[in-house]
């Protein structure tokens, strides 16, 4: 059962090795946690850092073989990035179709890069079988407790900036990020979770009543393209009180990554925006004098993509 407690281990782990980030006042009463300013462009690094650091602690990491995991999105770069920081060797699987440019990225961070199948599953299991066959620490994604502890760190640092917020927005895909934030803010403020109506993993699990498969499509696929819901996100939402689930669709997405970009110059990804498209499109309407904290959780985006037209700030 994840709970605060390894969250604020996972600070204490992690001090020094990743970076605090950001808050940034857009309104009255809403702020943005600025997380795309974290190493390698996401928050997947903190995670990253706790799990191999701690992997470490309990002597389970043997520095010649290191870790492994499958991911050529945002987890395999931070895993990547982390295993090069503390000196151990990263493999990362990624299917056949990952496009060259994130497999440079990989390459760039020091990963050993190994194609295996046409999707995420059957890299998934290349990277669990070679983790039985070399002796490498696997690191999921985002269905571990320490991933999603490291990740839960974002939101204790924005409690303690912010110490009278109310509402914390977070996007879904896995879960490792919402799962974090639930535990670490234990009561203290309300959680908000947003998904694209084309990647429902959280609230197909909570209309089935367990985690269950879905069919995933849109413009926020490559981060938030988890088929099914996590079992360690699944536990600590069905235990929460007052956690709202909201959907929103592609064009609010689109829309709300473009708001970012002119009013803020904050370059978020798709997955990232997808938490702010809850209020910009009204499925998520905050009460009068509410202090709303929307974490913006990813830059990993072409810029060209981005608005060109210069806007004041």
């Amino acid at each position: 059962m994840l709970t605060r407690d390894d969250v604020l281990a996972a600070r204490q782990r992690t001090a020094g090795h990743v970076r605090r980030t950001p808050l940034l006042q857009v309104g009255e009463a809403g702020w943005l946690k600025l997380e795309f300013l974290q190493h390698t462009g996401s928050f997947k690094a903190r995670g990253a850092f706790n799990r191999q650091l701690a992997a470490a602690e309990r002597g389970e990491l043997d520095p010649a073989i290191g870790v492994v995991t499958a991911s050529g999105g945002n987890a395999g770069m931070a895993h990547a990035f982390a295993a090069r920081s503390i000196g151990v060797p990263a493999t990362v699987f990624v299917p056949e179709p990952t496009p060259a440019v994130k497999v440079d990225r990989l390459h760039a961070y020091g990963a050993d890069v190994r194609l295996r199948g046409s999707e995420y599953a059957e890299a998934q299991a290349a990277a669990v079988e070679f983790a039985d066959a070399a002796g490498a620490v696997f690191c999921h994604a985002y269905d571990q407790p320490e991933i999603a502890a490291g990740a839960g760190v974002l939101a204790e640092e924005l409690l303690d900036d912010l110490p009278g917020a109310d509402t914390v927005v977070v996007a879904v895909g896995g879960g490792g990020l919402l799962a974090g934030v639930l535990a670490a803010v234990d009561g203290r403020a309300r959680v908000v979770a947003v998904e694209p109506v084309t990647a429902p993993t959280l609230a197909a699990a909570l209309a089935a009543g367990e985690p269950v498969d879905v069919e995933v499509s849109g413009v926020a696929k490559d981060s938030l393209g988890a088929r099914r819901l996590g079992a360690i996100a699944w536990d600590v939402a069905r235990r929460t009180r007052g956690l709202l689930s909201v959907l929103v669709d592609d064009a609010a997405v689109v829309a709300a990554r473009a708001e970012l970009w002119s009013e803020a110059r904050v370059a978020s990804e798709h997955g990232a925006a997808t938490a702010y498209a809850a209020l910009t499109s009204g499925a998520y309407v905050p009460a009068p004098g509410e202090r709303v904290v929307t974490v913006v959780c990813g830059a990993n985006t072409d810029p060209v993509t981005l608005a060109a037209e210069p806007a004041e700030v």
